[in-house]
């Protein structure tokens, strides 16, 4: 049986989309991620853009709220959140064994300058959770 993920953040338009992409494209072998929003918004097109420039194509995925995980009833072996620690305290407390873990990077919708700018942050924040994941991916 695989290990399940469900990755929070605040819209579940960058963050927490991308480390469900990494997870289900890298390790999905092991693992089946999921991933929801406190308060859904719109999926970030430059993350859509900047999961593309490594062969993951999320551009058809909708975002969903953390209500609908909950109410749906699935069981969560890791609740691991992405926003920051202020955010993440909003994150409700998910029925089952699920450990909840916290991990913190920067909000891509905080971003800015031009598209060229933002997309250099967007790829950091999409690399530094890759690296997050690889070195974490053992111990879960």
């Amino acid at each position: 049986m695989k290990t399940k993920i469900l990755f929070v953040c605040i819209h579940n338009s960058a963050r927490s989309q991308i480390a469900e992409a990494l997870i289900n494209k890298f390790y999905g072998n092991k693992f089946v991620a999921e991933s929801a929003g406190i308060e859904p918004g719109k999926l970030n097109p430059l993350v859509v853009k900047s999961l593309q420039e490594i062969g993951i194509d999320i551009s058809r995925k909708p975002t969903r709220s953390v209500d609908e995980v909950l109410q749906s009833g699935k069981e969560f072996d890791y609740v691991i959140t992405v926003c920051e620690k202020e955010a993440a305290e909003k994150c409700p407390v998910f029925p089952g064994k699920g450990l909840k873990i916290q991990w913190s990077f920067p909000d891509p919708s905080k971003f800015t300058g031009n598209e060229e700018e933002k997309m250099h942050q967007i790829r950091q924040v999409r690399d530094v959770i890759q690296r997050k994941i690889e070195e974490n991916i053992a111990s879960l």
